[in-house]
């Protein structure tokens, strides 16, 4: 069978399909060898931050973590938008972050040589935990952070003890809060009963994701202390959300005068002080502190 000689049109587009190929193929290279570079960028990274370079910490920081969240997030910055931005659309929240960019780097060694002579004090953050990096042909992106993971590593117990402790040493001396000064005033004791207000309280606050000293059911700290059986002459609350540690909360305490009133009220003996946790909340940590003076 003799067939028919191709027409100049079909050859034509025998050459550009052979043509598409050849592209599609050279964009396959390209991928592939920025993805081989991405890789070796984790292990030398990981590499600086276990003290194999001129980086140097006085602790080793752990090994970052690969995280695809993240790979998403540098890549959304190439491609113009913010770091917050980018965490939010990825899904990923974090404590702490951080990104890094390079421009003109030819290679991951490069690219490597330049982060150990530039960029040693943001591999080494101790407090970073997770890593994602995105590679074009005209630029690296590094992005480092810590995922939200709220807590307070104390006990219930050991918390409300440090709490008093700190409040007690900042009522021994006379104090200024806001356009009022106050003298100093005889030291608190815990309270069981206002120690389960404040629990309450904060777990509510955590729990449903609110900051307020009214409660959801419309409370007043007064009527919950009522509620919860203790008799006063005078009352007061505080409350606070997002410190992990005692001395983060009344530190903000004391910066704020109204806090910072309660705190040195000499009228208060007595206290209790509690604190809730929750991944999914807004600050992730709330404390409550409740005053009183029993009648």
């Amino acid at each position: 069978m003799i067939l028919p000689a191709p027409r100049e049109r079909d050859v034509d587009v025998k050459k550009a399909g052979r043509l598409a190929v050849r592209v599609i193929a050279a964009v396959l290279v390209a991928l592939s060898c920025d993805a081989l570079a991405a890789d070796d960028l984790y292990d030398a990274i990981n590499r600086l931050r276990a003290g194999q370079g001129t980086c140097t910490a006085a602790q080793k920081p752990a090994a970052l973590t690969r995280q695809s969240a993240l790979e998403r997030v540098a890549r959304d910055l190439a491609r113009g938008y913010t770091l917050p931005d980018s965490l939010k659309e990825s899904g990923y929240r974090a404590s702490a972050s951080l990104f890094i960019n390079i421009s003109g780097a030819d290679s991951s060694d490069e690219a490597a040589t330049l982060l150990e002579k530039q960029y040693c004090k943001q591999i080494l953050g101790a407090e970073l935990a997770d890593i994602g990096i995105y590679q074009d042909a005209r630029q690296l992106w590094i992005v480092m952070a810590a995922p939200f993971a709220p807590r307070v590593s104390l006990s219930s117990e050991a918390a409300a003890r440090q709490v008093l402790d700190l409040v007690n040493k900042a009522r021994t001396a006379s104090r200024r809060c806001g356009d009022k000064m106050f003298n100093a005033a005889p030291p608190l004791r815990l309270n069981a009963a206002l120690a389960n207000v404040s629990r309450e309280h904060a777990e509510d606050m955590a729990h449903f994701n609110y900051f307020s000293h009214l409660g959801r059911d419309g409370s007043k700290p007064a009527e919950r202390v009522l509620r919860m059986g203790y008799k006063f002459r005078a009352t007061g609350e505080n409350i606070a959300a997002g410190p992990s540690t005692p001395d983060g909360a009344v530190a903000g305490w004391i910066k704020s005068p109204p806090h910072c009133a309660n705190l040195m009220n000499s009228t208060f003996t007595e206290m209790g002080v509690a604190f809730s946790v929750e991944r999914n909340s807004e600050f992730g940590v709330y404390w409550t502190q409740v005053f009183g003076t029993p009648r």
